[in-house]
């Protein structure tokens, strides 16, 4: 068995504080006493690649160096792999993104030194991943934080021109995008339950956070089999403005406007022709019809103890 570590760095990641920060990192890593091997990604879901070809090699631990995007493209890369060694896979993260909204659920700090700390004490969890099938090709995509359709999709899709903004960004998306949103009618299908609605946007969360520290589905545990969706047809820029310590703290998920549900299944049909995007850990993964279901304890990621 590879007994190195491969290290999967996005030098974009952050708005390229990664590749700043990462001399310090890699020297904190050898100093830690890491055998490490090291690769940069060069395009978008290069991670998926390096991972196949780095489980054939032998390695079963990987540390990502970068931010949920990152981390979503390394776990698409194992399971799309579907390797027979899976239980003996962990991942670790030294979390520098935009929203770094996979490691809040866990208390995993943004300062590399603890992370490292945290990789090195290597305790594990093994957690509930998504599946989404997209109808229109059979294309199937993983999530292990949150994914949605509708209005969080539109955002996502706005989001690059304001990731200079941090954390802030998602919210500013949204901000500025609810004015020219046009809602879709979705028939969600779950728990022999079918709701027909023109719905701003359904979220479905395995996690706690998104949206740069969010809080927006109820009772999330990466661990129970199921995902905790929310639901909401409509709100308006006074409902967003009036709560927004509420979208921060998780008592938006408390307002009228938003209905929540647990279910380990789901299907979702768009009734328009309004294009509707779907995005899985933040980033856009396709659109239009598609169903989910869950992995129950697919993955172990090191968290702390």
């Amino acid at each position: 068995m590879q007994k190195k570590w491969l290290v999967i760095v996005n030098p974009v990641a952050g708005n390229s504080a990664s590749k700043k920060k990462w001399p310090l990192i890699y020297n904190e890593l050898l100093l830690q006493k890491f055998e490490v091997e090291v690769i940069f990604t060069e395009f978008k879901n290069h991670a998926v690649k390096i991972v196949q070809t780095s489980i054939k090699q032998g390695f079963t631990k990987f540390i990502c160096v970068g931010g949920d995007g990152t981390l979503h493209s390394i776990v698409n890369g194992i399971l799309s792999l579907n390797p027979i060694n899976i239980s003996e896979i962990k991942i670790g993260i030294i979390a520098i993104g935009t929203g770094n909204d996979w490691i809040k659920t866990y208390y995993i700090s943004k300062d590399y030194k603890k992370a490292i700390q945290i990789i090195k004490d290597g305790n594990t969890i093994k957690q509930d991943i998504g599946k989404i099938t997209i109808a229109k090709n059979n294309e199937t995509v993983y999530f292990n934080n949150l994914a949605g359709i509708g209005f969080d999709g539109y955002v996502v899709n706005k989001v690059h021109k304001f990731k200079n903004l941090g954390f802030l960004a998602y919210l500013t998306g949204a901000i500025v995008s609810l004015t020219s949103y046009k809602k879709a009618t979705l028939e969600i299908t779950f728990n022999n339950t079918i709701i027909k609605e023109k719905t701003l946007m359904l979220l479905i969360g395995l996690c706690k956070y998104s949206g740069g520290g969010m809080q927006l589905t109820k009772n999330s545990d990466p661990t129970d089999g199921l995902f905790d969706i929310s639901i909401i047809y409509k709100i308006h820029l006074f409902n967003i403005l009036g709560n927004l310590s509420g979208l921060f703290n998780g008592n938006i998920t408390n307002h009228k406007l938003v209905n929540t549900y647990k279910t380990a299944e789901l299907k979702i049909k768009v009734l328009d022709t309004i294009k509707t995007y779907i995005q899985a850990d933040g980033e856009l993964v396709g659109s239009d019809d598609f169903s989910v279901s869950i992995l129950p304890k697919a993955i172990s990621f090191i968290v702390p103890k």
